[in-house]
C-alpha cells in the first residue's frame, strides 16, 4: 500500500482543500509562496533560454524547406495572440458578470507541424540532439546554413540513432513527425488516455507506437527503461528535462515582443493574468517562467487541471510533488482532457514553479466541451477540449478568486487587466471528430 494513503488523514487536516478535489469540485488554490519578483534558478537561466531562441533561428531554414508551411513565418513555430470579445461577451452572457479587461487567446491550437503547444519543446529537443549529433560527427558548424538536415546525407547520418517518448499524445505527435523527418527511428510509448487518431497519425509518419492499458506516468516509466538499455536511443523524459522545459520557455520571450506589439502595456496598473491548462507541468512551467522573469510582480499566472487530474496543484500545495498522485486521494485520473490526464507531477518543473505561479484551480469535462462548442460558434475556433482548461481561468478568478484581487491590492486595476487563456491542441484533429466533440455533452 502507498505510504501516502495511510497518513491521508494528517494530510487532509493540514490542506483541507483535500477534501474538496475529492468530491470533484471546483477548487481555486492560491500560492501563498508565490515571490514578487522574478526568480531565476540556476537550473534554467535567461540564458539558456535565450540560447534555446538562437538555436530555433539557426534551424528555422530547415524547417521552411522540411515543412514548407512554416513559410509564412520564415521557419519560426509560433503562434498568433488574439483578441476574442465575441466569446468574452459569451461568457459575460452565461455567467452574469463582466470579466474586467481585455480577453485574449494565445492561439497555440494552431501551431504549424504538431498542432499544439508541444510543439515547440518537443520539436527543439529533437533539433537540439539532432544539432549535438551532428556536431560531434563534424557534419555542420553553428555558421553553416542548416537546410542542409533536409538532405538524404543528414537522414542516412540519424536512421543510426533512436528516439523515444511516453506521452499522452500530443507530445508524442511532435516527438513522432519532427524525429521520423529527420530520419531517426522513433518510438512513442501511449498511455491509455492517448486517442486513437493519434497513434494512427503517428503510424502514418513510420512511427512505432507501442500501446499500454495503464496511465501516463506508467507509459513513460516503461519507455525511459526500454531507452536506458539502447546507447543509440535518446529519451525524451516530459518529467525531468531541461532541453523540453528550454523549448517551451521560449514562447515567454516571443510573447513579450507580441504583446508590444499590440501595445498592450503590463505594469503595476496593468495587470497581465495568464490562464494555462496543466499536465505533468513541463508547457506550462516552461512558458510561466519566463513570463514571471520578465513581468514579475505585475504577471498572475494560473494553471488549470481537471477535476480527475489535480496533480500539479495536489503536488505543490502539499510542497510533495511527484511524491503524491491523484490515485493517493482517491481520484480516477480519468478525463476527457486526455492531455491534462496525468497523476503525479514533474519535481523538476514543480519545485521551479513553487515561487512562480499564481495559484491553480480544477475544471469539469463538462465545461470543456460547452466550451468548445461556444468558442467555435463565436469565434471560429476548434480548439481540443484540453485546450479549454484555461478558458475557466478569468470565470473562476471572478468567482472564486476574489480574495486573490483584493489581497494583491487589483480591485481598482482590473479594467486595466489582460487575460491571455493559453490554448494547447486542436489543429491536427480529424474533422469527424471535430463534430463529435461539437456534438458531445456530458
Amino acid at each position: 500500500m502507498n505510504q501516502q494513503i495511510l497518513n491521508l488523514d494528517a494530510l487532509k487536516a493540514r490542506f483541507p482543500l483535500i477534501e474538496k478535489l475529492q468530491s470533484e469540485q471546483y477548487v481555486f488554490w492560491e500560492n501563498e509562496n508565490v515571490a514578487k519578483d522574478s526568480q531565476v534558478s540556476e537550473q534554467v537561466t535567461l540564458d539558456m533560454i535565450q540560447d534555446a531562441e538562437n538555436r530555433l533561428k539557426r534551424f528555422s531554414s530547415y524547417i521552411k524547406v522540411a515543412f514548407p508551411i512554416t513559410r509564412f513565418s520564415d521557419g519560426i513555430i509560433e503562434s498568433e495572440l488574439k483578441e476574442i470579445a465575441s466569446m468574452k461577451k459569451l461568457i459575460e452572457g452565461r455567467r452574469g458578470f463582466n470579466i474586467p479587461g481585455k480577453l485574449m487567446l494565445k492561439c497555440d491550437h494552431a501551431l504549424p507541424i504538431a498542432g499544439s503547444i508541444k510543439a515547440r519543446g518537443g520539436i527543439y529537443e529533437v533539433l537540439s540532439h539532432a544539432e549535438k549529433l551532428a556536431n560531434d560527427a563534424g557534419m555542420i558548424t553553428e555558421q553553416d546554413d542548416y537546410a542542409i538536415f533536409h538532405s538524404e546525407e543528414f537522414r542516412k547520418f540519424f536512421s543510426q540513432y533512436k528516439v523515444a517518448v511516453g506521452s499522452t499524445g500530443n507530445l508524442g505527435l511532435s516527438i513522432g513527425i519532427i524525429s521520423a523527418e529527420l530520419g531517426f527511428q522513433v518510438t512513442v510509448h501511449m498511455s491509455i488516455e492517448a486517442k486513437e487518431w493519434k497513434k494512427e497519425l503517428l503510424r502514418e509518419k513510420g512511427v512505432e507506437v507501442i500501446e499500454y492499458e495503464s496511465d501516463y506516468t506508467s507509459a513513460v516509466e516503461n519507455g525511459r527503461q526500454v531507452a536506458e538499455l539502447d546507447p543509440s536511443c535518446h529519451f525524451v523524459d516530459d518529467e525531468n528535462s531541461i532541453d523540453l522545459f528550454l523549448g517551451y520557455s521560449v514562447a515567454g520571450l516571443r510573447l513579450k515582443e507580441q504583446l508590444q506589439q499590440a501595445k498592450i502595456t503590463v505594469d503595476a496598473n496593468h495587470p497581465l493574468f495568464v490562464y494555462l491548462p496543466c499536465g505533468v507541468g513541463g508547457a506550462p512551467g516552461g512558458i510561466a517562467y519566463t513570463l514571471k522573469q520578465i513581468y514579475g510582480e505585475y504577471i498572475h499566472i494560473f494553471f488549470a487541471e481537471p477535476f480527475a487530474s489535480p496533480c500539479m496543484l495536489l503536488g505543490l500545495m502539499t510542497g510533495m510533488h511527484d511524491k503524491i498522485s491523484v490515485n493517493d486521494i482517491g481520484l480516477s485520473n480519468r478525463t476527457e482532457a486526455d492531455g491534462l490526464a496525468v497523476g503525479r507531477p514533474s519535481r523538476f518543473v514543480g519545485t521551479l514553479m513553487e515561487s512562480v505561479i499564481s495559484g491553480c484551480y480544477t475544471v469539469d469535462d463538462s465545461f470543456l466541451f460547452r466550451s468548445l462548442k461556444g468558442m467555435f460558434e463565436t469565434e471560429n475556433i476548434f480548439m481540443e477540449p484540453s485546450a479549454h482548461a484555461g478558458v475557466y481561468g478569468p470565470i473562476e478568478l471572478m468567482m472564486q478568486g476574489t480574495s486573490y484581487i483584493e489581497k494583491h491590492g487589483l480591485t481598482d486595476k482590473m479594467e486595466n487587466a489582460t487575460h491571455i487563456i493559453w490554448s494547447t491542441g486542436g489543429d491536427l484533429v480529424p474533422e469527424e471528430l471535430r463534430q463529435q466533440y461539437l456534438q458531445t455533452e456530458i
